[in-house]
């Protein structure tokens, strides 16, 4: 959540394990954004 919080995302948890469950591809470019802003 720090790391989606860092890119500028504005999701909450349950949205995110929607998008987690019915558009794999867009999770994963969520998770990609969230990563960077890591660092990562």
């Amino acid at each position: 959540m720090d790391g989606l919080k860092k890119a500028g995302v504005d999701l909450n948890r349950k949205i995110l394990a929607d998008l987690a469950v019915r558009d794999d591809a867009a999770f994963a470019q969520v998770v990609a954004q969230a990563k960077a802003a890591l660092g990562q």
